[in-house]
């Protein structure tokens, strides 16, 4: 072992994760690893408490839970290839995974701050299904912009990373994740619309998501403002470039863990309140049908009264009645005419 603590046979390239004379690559490696350990427990956790959710809502976001946990799983990971040295294998996984991985995160973010929008107005929120397409689409766009990228620049052009220069190479790296920075803007912007509805309950989550998305605003600024502007001005390019992205990498996945997934695990298997949601009957009430008079001399007809239940028929699709309800009536008729009164019945009851 060298005066490093790193073994003379390790390739040069790995000097940084052993290199205590540069010792931010021991720092991020550690904060990487604790970050990758934790969000493994909370994946586990999120299989342990699926058969003790209560509210069904809840229940519905546990694959969106899943997928960002997956999305900062990756982020977390990815730390290390900017740990080791740019080469042929970690240039194209650093201008991939980078945006997809933030994509995923932030797509899941911006897909539950629309179903919060839905749920604080009393409306009906969205199944799982409709959520995980809404998150998986919009991170199949940053997916599709960077295999364009990484294939056009290396298999077309024939262009290493390796070989590109500093500056435009932070450059390329950046412009690759505008599609990601608009994600980022459009999730704080819905999450403040959170803020803005009868149901106060659903608002903390807002705000989970809300404060989630100022800190990673807050980062971005700070790591690309060094990036692009403040490494060159000190002089600092490139040996700075891949602790300052490192830094980022590490920062956001714990901002994405301890401002969102912890407090959205402690409510997660909170009892369903009713205060939450609308009352059943809220846009259902009891009517009164037309009145269906027979021929005019009514002493030749014996009246009779008789009671009809009818379960055939759900609810339309309204602004409190999703479908997930079954509207049973009560049918009173009479020579006079008949009067149907009608209430919502939840099917899951």
């Amino acid at each position: 072992f060298g005066h490093d603590c790193c073994n003379e046979n390790i390739d040069s390239d790995y000097y940084l994760l052993c290199d205590t004379e540069q010792a931010w690559g021991i720092v991020l490696e550690t904060l990487a690893t604790a970050g990758v350990i934790v969000t493994i427990i909370f994946m586990l956790l999120l299989l342990i408490f699926i058969g003790k959710v209560q509210d069904s809502t809840k229940r519905s976001m546990i694959p969106i839970y899943f997928l960002f946990l997956l999305g900062t799983l990756g982020i977390f990971g990815l730390t290390f290839a900017f740990i080791i040295k740019l080469n042929v294998r970690t240039g194209p996984t650093r201008f991939f995974l980078f945006g997809v991985l933030f994509a995923l995160c932030f797509s899941c973010l911006l897909t539950h701050a629309f179903n919060l929008v839905k749920l604080v107005r009393g409306k009906a929120p969205f199944w799982y299904p409709v959520l995980l397409v809404i998150a998986i689409s919009l991170t199949v766009v940053q997916i599709i912009i960077a295999i364009v990228y990484v294939v056009v620049t290396v298999a077309r052009q024939n262009i290493q990373f390796t070989t590109m220069s500093p500056e435009q190479r932070n450059m390329d790296f950046v412009m690759l994740l505008i599609y990601v920075l608009l994600l980022m803007a459009v999730t704080f912007l819905v999450s403040m619309f959170t803020f803005c509805g009868t149901y106060k309950g659903w608002k903390r989550h807002g705000a989970h998501i809300y404060v989630t998305g100022l800190f990673s605003i807050a980062i971005w600024v700070v790591w690309i403002t060094m990036l692009m502007r403040g490494n060159p001005e000190l002089k600092k390019r490139p040996l700075w470039d891949d602790p300052v992205i490192s830094i980022a990498l590490v920062s956001n996945g714990w901002v994405f863990l301890m401002m969102y997934m912890v407090p959205e695990l402690c409510f997660l298997t909170s009892p369903r309140n009713p205060e939450d949601y609308p009352p059943e009957n809220y846009s259902c009430q009891p009517k009164l049908m037309k009145k269906n008079f027979g021929v005019e001399n009514q002493a030749y007809i014996k009246e009779e009264t008789t009671t009809e239940f009818i379960r055939e028929r759900t609810c339309p699709p309204t602004e409190h009645c999703s479908g997930v309800m079954q509207c049973v009536c009560v049918r009173s008729s009479g020579v006079k005419g008949s009067v149907e009164v009608c209430i919502w019945e939840d099917l899951f009851v």
